[in-house]
């Protein structure tokens, strides 16, 4: 597979807001209305909402509804609809989380904010919806993120970490720095022992590392590290993309990031070029883990970028 078609598949994972070309984001819409969302509960009153795009948490009780992340701004009231189906409650969604900023999770943030639901975030979530940039592995996987409009913008944000006390519960907000980009959360309920990863963790095979947007791959395992050490041993995890898991799958896919990361040092250590590491097929014991998205060139590419500092270039808008 071309690194040029590599680049593109990426959108179906970072959102319609990256784009690589007029033309290719054309062909890359999704029919809209073919889309169905799909509620599962996860624990209690926490739903998992999918679509199209990352992964919705939902908390839906008697003082309202809060969703971490939503999806892309044609589902809004598709996923509205499927909220109230549930039939729990008639008040709106309060509140908005983004886990970060990419378009497949914040796309929803315009019709959502435009009916009243306020938006939270980490600080540079919003910072990077408002200048827009580039996006990407430093390397062949590369998009253009345009500046979002104010309404997407998150009216609340915090450096650390926040709590939204609603329906009985504590919903943790907490900040992890440079995983998979540099605005990264983690969301706790644990009241009902549920927690969102974001794309900090993710099912789809090997991850899309944004090191453009300042991340890296030790962020995302000390990330993983951190919130597994914290987290009770039954938690049900909600990945960014994929199915419902547990620690055991957090914990297999750290140890691929592990893994893989030393190969990529280990070759780095001995001076080898990333053409040479691409040659000699370094990944070839994790061949599993990869993907349509991302491959094993895709994410040798990420992690020389990641471990050598090389981000790409950060393109600012006017």
């Amino acid at each position: 597979m071309s690194r040029q078609i590599r680049s593109c598949m990426v959108l179906a994972l970072v959102g319609a807001a990256l784009v690589c070309g007029q033309a290719a984001a054309q062909q890359k819409e999704p029919d809209w209305s073919k889309v169905q969302i799909k509620v599962t509960k996860v624990s209690g009153n926490i739903y998992m909402l999918e679509g199209q795009g990352g992964n919705i948490a939902a908390s839906v009780g008697e003082d309202g509804i809060v969703i971490v992340d939503d999806q892309f701004a044609p589902l809004a009231e598709k996923i509205q609809a499927a909220l109230k189906e549930l039939k729990i409650t008639d008040k709106p969604v309060r509140f908005v989380i983004n886990t970060h900023y990419h378009g497949d999770h914040t796309g929803g943030n315009v019709p959502f904010s435009n009916v009243g639901s306020t938006l939270i975030a980490q600080d540079n979530v919003r910072k990077r919806l408002e200048t827009g940039g580039a996006a990407g592995n430093g390397g062949s996987i590369k998009m253009d993120v345009k500046p979002a409009e104010k309404a997407a913008l998150p009216i609340i944000t915090f450096e650390h970490d926040v709590t939204v006390h609603l329906n009985g519960e504590d919903i943790r907000a907490l900040h992890f720095p440079s995983g998979h980009t540099d605005g990264d959360s983690i969301i706790f309920f644990p009241k009902n022992n549920v927690v969102h990863m974001g794309d900090d963790f993710v099912r789809y095979g090997f991850p899309f590392i944004d090191v453009a947007s300042g991340g890296s791959v030790q962020g995302m395992i000390n990330a993983m590290e951190k919130a597994t050490a914290q987290l009770p041993a039954d938690v049900k995890v909600i990945p960014g993309h994929g199915a419902i898991s547990n620690l055991d799958d957090v914990r297999a896919f750290t140890k691929m990031l592990k893994e893989t990361s030393a190969a990529v040092q280990k070759a780095l250590n001995e001076h080898k070029s990333l053409e040479r590491m691409e040659q000699e097929k370094i990944l070839a014991p994790w061949a599993k883990w990869k993907g349509d998205f991302v491959n094993e060139d895709a994410f040798i590419e990420t992690l020389y970028n990641s471990l050598t500092g090389h981000k790409g270039e950060f393109v600012k808008h006017n």
